[in-house]
């Protein structure tokens, strides 16, 4: 398995999710923006947290032009899997290659903490190895992580089960930390080929550094 991970100006995370990503046994290669195609036999286009060119404008809203992106979009076109997190998810929101758009956290504050997160759904190409309802704790670090989804769109959702990832307490009851709709922390579009989610799994890959739930997600995402 081949990761792709993205870097635009003002990523920083790219390392430490290429890390994550060997330790689950992938391989991955380091992709600027500039490039105008992915590596040979990429499996999978990661683009990690940041933020791409400072967040000016809106999160996202400038990288969503980057030329890697047109190749992007092909892949995600052709039925391959894109994996987005938090600026990762910002950017396919931009994209147009998930629905919904992302506000400012409703109190309007940077959050930076472990967060509690639900497994909604497993039928899916990224979630397969997990449980549903499983509850998993990893950072989560945002200040516009307040998904936004207008009601056709969010029954759209759950009709083809694209809700895939809730923010919880630790007995699974829904926790709104940000303001997003139904306390989303991730969806995937109707193909379930694209799945991005605001918390950070590459920050929870060894008890180091406080658990290793988000080693297993990305197993997970690796092996679905």
């Amino acid at each position: 398995m081949t990761a792709a991970i993205l870097v635009f100006p003002g990523t920083n995370c790219e390392r430490d999710t290429a890390w994550a990503f060997e330790k689950a046994g992938a391989k991955t290669a380091i992709v600027r923006y500039t490039e105008q195609d992915l590596p040979p036999k990429t499996d999978l286009v990661v683009i990690p947290g940041g933020f791409s060119y400072g967040d000016y404008l809106r999160c996202g809203a400038i990288a969503r032009f980057a030329p890697i992106m047109d190749q992007v979009a092909n892949f995600a076109k052709k039925g391959g899997r894109v994996f987005g997190i938090c600026n990762g998810f910002q950017i396919l929101l931009e994209a147009g290659l998930l629905p919904g758009a992302m506000l400012r956290n409703e109190n309007l504050h940077f959050i930076s903490r472990f967060q509690t997160i639900k497994v909604e759904k497993t039928n899916n190409h990224f979630l397969g190895k997990l449980k549903d309802a499983q509850i998993l704790d990893m950072p989560i670090a945002h200040a516009e992580g307040n998904y936004y989804i207008e009601a056709d769109g969010l029954k759209s959702l759950y009709d083809n089960d694209q809700v895939l990832l809730t923010y919880c307490d630790r007995e699974g009851k829904a926790q709104n930390v940000n303001g997003a709709v139904d306390s989303i922390a991730g969806i995937c579009n109707a193909e379930k080929t694209v799945f991005a989610m605001m918390p950070h799994p590459e920050r929870s890959a060894s008890a180091i550094v406080g658990g290793k739930d988000g080693l297993a997600l990305i197993k997970s995402v690796l092996e679905s």
